[in-house]
């Protein structure tokens, strides 16, 4: 179709865009990279979904997977399981292993049967096949054994070494396992052996703590996953089996996607808001130079209309150039990344082009545009002919198309945004927060031009002049200081709820959290473990450093007498009904119970039991004061009465069990105990050691070895987050830049009048760094400001933390905002001197 077949706003549209889109680059910028930190967020999310699903067999270690707690299959639940098709079993138990060295450390130690694995392959280095790992010689079975724990217990292959009272010898290195992921993570080193040796060994002995067995079944090819899961229901009901699909394989990893991917694809989305500023700068500069032809065509008779959709065309079509470079590269920084630490992941992906995301990021940055570019365009579209030609491009925007457009594409974002949320409640408060945001620092750019133009009269020479740019109609502090503030702002507030969490591990819970847990000490023997133990360290046990407490696991079964839905039960507390509890019993109110409701039972009460619940786990299920739950503890239900209701300090030096009771209601029962610690290295590794003597089923774990393992895994998450709000604080420069760049004319007539009035030219780039540094403190200081009022909340109310600022990186947030914004300034003024005055001023 030649060009005169087309409407005429097509054919002047096409025309104009012949000349290139050297006014839209920073229109084309800011879309492309919003969308693009959009789309290799979902891109890169939905790679690990795949690589998930792609091996949800390997992850579950077969197509079903049933566990059963506190005892093992009986032969008639075997039948049942092999009926379906090929099974393995496995075991697993916790204990503490013993080198000849004296060295110890506390182990999982996992058993499995022959088959094992169903799917996948176990990676050994030392030995040819699991088989000849676990061969039997001399009555001692073989073992394989992970490296990081051969290291640390100074163990080589074919060493003998003890675990609990049990010998094995270390056959092999355990490398990986298919199903790891599967059984999630653990603090403790991995050993692996034949189910038959952890049999032998009594470490599925009935009574021990956490006996349970674990099936995997291979269906055949033809078979539904989820009808045999029904079936098996059916056939065994009422036998307490946990029953999971292959397709359950790893719901905690993929919710952890989910959560993480909304919250870089918010970020990205932020930096479309932030960006939102520099495609209405750029729209507006393009017309600002369109002035002439825009004023020749209405002096010639062309409607508003017309006008209208030549520009909105040019518009339409660079947008969709400016969201498919952004889809390009999100499209392809995921494919980079999987070609770069494909084997450094810790979770299987399955890197390719997925659409879903494309067309979700697409989305985004097309109503971007919309939102941001109409209001420019509406103001041209209603300049008089006379007022273009007299460059005066301030037409009154009224209800109108273009109104409409704006609105809808806003309200457009805001639906997007929360209905792609894994929760729609916290994309509210965040979508809110964001605009929020936006509009204080809106707000504050305003009152610092305001206050510029009053500040100015107390001054001379280059601030003088600096001031009263900051003060004109085109001050880069109400188009850029909105935009960098909110780049700053969010990278602040990741960086001060990243530095405050790792304070938290890092330094705060070293000094109140204990550095020891000794579990399963033995009730007949608590006064010989506690000699042991002061004796282990050197000096008497007090209890600012050292508590012993008695623990029995348990489960809420009703509350209130009925039976619970669990699903109706608060998310964020529904860990303390479906799980096995830590619970323990007091004779009268502990030190620090931190009771916020009721009273604490007299010391030497007997009436009817009585309990102390955590606080959030009891409204979590409704419950209060004077409301009764039962509990299954020790094969029997207890009915008991909420007494109190605590506040419980996870990972303080205190009694740290959601559950409390009395003692009488637990009368007769043989309870072990469980004890904390502070110690120093040294104490540490002597306990450890010495324990092994007398107190080898004390399972002993380190506090500090945990602690630094969360540093390393935090800091590599928080590398990605504060990748992403980098983006943010990017789209604000971009947006700097293209307020430089939209007055780049003007600034140049400023400059060659400053020059012809005898203004010097240290005197101008003086004027211009004071203007554009005090845009960039204005945005720095507000901007860390807001993102301090953000991450306080989140600190303190949803981590329950300790408040701690990284004044250093707050510095470098502000001192980086003011710096890079007066660079800029400077680079605008050095392009305006550039130019001789007197071309300057002839084009006016």
């Amino acid at each position: 179709m030649s060009l005169s077949a087309l409407p005429l706003s097509f054919r002047f549209a096409g025309r104009e865009l012949r000349s290139g889109v050297a006014g839209f680059r920073i229109f084309l910028a800011c879309l492309a990279l919003g969308v693009a930190a959009i789309a290799a967020a979902g891109s890169t999310a939905e790679a690990f979904r795949q690589g998930l699903a792609s091996q949800g067999r390997e992850i579950l270690g077969g197509d079903l997977r049933v566990n059963v707690e506190d005892r093992r299959f009986t032969e008639a639940e075997r039948a049942a399981f092999r009926r379906l098709g090929p099974a393995t079993f496995s075991a697993a138990q916790s204990a503490m292993a013993e080198a000849a060295s004296g060295e110890r450390r506390l182990v999982e130690l996992r058993g499995v049967s022959s088959g094992y694995p169903l799917v996948g392959k176990v990676v050994l280095t030392g030995a040819a096949s699991l088989d000849a790992a676990f061969v039997v010689r001399d009555g001692i079975a073989g073992a394989a054994v992970e490296q990081p724990l051969m290291e640390r217990l100074g163990l080589k292959l074919g060493d003998r070494f003890l675990i609990g009272e049990t010998p094995f010898i270390a056959r092999a290195v355990l490398v990986s396992e298919p199903d790891r992921l599967g059984r999630g993570f653990a603090l403790a080193g991995r050993v692996l052996t034949s189910l038959t040796a952890l049999e032998a060994g009594g470490f599925l002995a009935e009574g021990l703590p956490d006996r349970g067995e674990t099936a995997r079944i291979a269906l055949p090819a033809s078979a539904n996953v989820d009808s045999a899961s029904k079936a098996l229901r059916k056939s065994l009901p009422g036998q307490g089996l946990e029953i999971r699909t292959r397709n359950e394989a790893a719901n905690g990893v993929k919710r952890l996607i989910d959560q993480l991917e909304y919250f870089l694809g918010f970020i990205g989305l932020a930096s479309l808001v932030a960006g939102g500023l520099g495609v209405a700068g750029a729209v507006g500069a393009y017309l600002e130079s369109r002035k002439p032809s825009i004023a020749t065509l209405k002096a010639l008779g062309a409607e508003g209309v017309l006008i209208r959709n030549t520009y909105l065309i040019q518009i339409a079509l660079l947008a969709l150039l400016g969201v498919g470079i952004g889809l390009a590269v999100g499209a392809c920084a995921p494919l980079i990344l999987g070609q770069l630490a494909r084997d450094r992941l810790p979770i299987p992906a399955l890197f390719a082009v997925y659409p879903m995301p494309l067309v979700k990021a697409a989305a985004f940055g097309l109503l971007a545009a919309a939102a941001f570019s109409m209001v420019p365009l509406a103001r041209a579209r209603s300049t008089p002919p006379s007022a273009l030609f007299r460059r005066d491009l301030s037409g009154q925007v009224g209800f109108g198309l273009e109104t409409v457009v704006t609105v809808i594409a806003g309200l457009g974002l805001a639906a997007l945004a929360v209905m792609t949320a894994p929760t729609p409640a916290a994309a509210g408060i965040m979508i809110v927060g964001v605009a929020v945001a936006f509009g204080l620092l809106a707000l504050l750019g305003q009152g610092a031009a305001w206050l510029a133009g009053r500040l100015r009269r107390f001054t001379r020479g280059a601030l003088r002049i600096g001031l009263a740019n900051l003060s004109g109609p085109r001050s880069a502090a109400r188009t850029a200081s909105p935009a960098i503030g909110l780049g700053v702002a969010l990278l602040s507030a990741v960086v001060l709820i990243q530095s405050s969490l790792l304070s938290q591990v890092s330094q705060v819970a070293p000094r109140t959290a204990p550095s020891m847990v000794f579990l399963d000490v033995p009730g007949d023997r608590a006064p010989q473990f506690d000699a042991a133990l002061a004796t282990a360290f050197g000096q008497a046990l007090t209890p600012e450093t050292y508590l012993r407490f008695p623990f029995v696991s348990g489960r809420i079964t009703r509350i209130k007498g009925e039976v619970f839905d669990v699903k109706a039960i608060k998310d964020s507390e529904r860990w303390a009904y479906d799980n096995d509890l830590q619970m323990s019993v007091f004779d009268g109110e502990p030190a620090n119970a931190g009771v916020q409701e009721g009273r604490w039972w007299p010391a030497g009460y007997r009436g009817p039991p009585l309990v102390a619940m955590e606080i959030d786990a009891a409204k979590g299920g409704g419950l209060k004061v004077g409301d009764s739950i039962t509990l299954s503890v020790l094969g029997r239900d207890i009915d008991a009465k909420v007494a109190v209701l605590r506040k419980v300090e996870w990972g303080g030096f205190s009694p740290a069990f959601t559950v409390i009771l009395n003692p009488a209601a637990l009368e007769g029962a043989g309870l072990r105990y469980i004890a904390i610690a502070k110690a120093s290295e040294a104490q540490e590794k002597a306990a450890t050691r010495a324990l092994g003597k007398d107190f080898a089923e004390v399972n002993v774990i380190s506090v500090r070895e945990g602690l630094t393992q969360a540093v390393e895994m935090f800091d590599r998450l928080s590398l990605a987050v504060r990748g992403a709000a980098g983006v943010a604080a990017l789209a604000g420069l971009l947006v700097l830049a293209g307020a430089i760049a939209a007055g780049a004319r003007a600034r140049a007539r400023e400059a060659a009048t400053l020059k012809v009035l005898g203004g010097s030219r240290r005197q101008i780039l003086t004027a211009y760094g004071v203007e554009y540094g005090a845009v960039g403190l204005i945005a720095g200081v507000f901007g860390v400001a807001l993102g301090y009022a953000a991450a306080w909340p989140v600190v303190v109310m949803v981590f329950e933390a300790t408040w701690s600022v990284d004044w250093g990186g707050v510095g470098a947030l502000v001192g980086g905002a003011c710096g890079l914004a007066a660079l800029g300034g400077l680079l605008a003024a050095a392009q305006a001197l550039s130019r001789r005055p007197a071309p300057v001023l002839r084009t006016e």
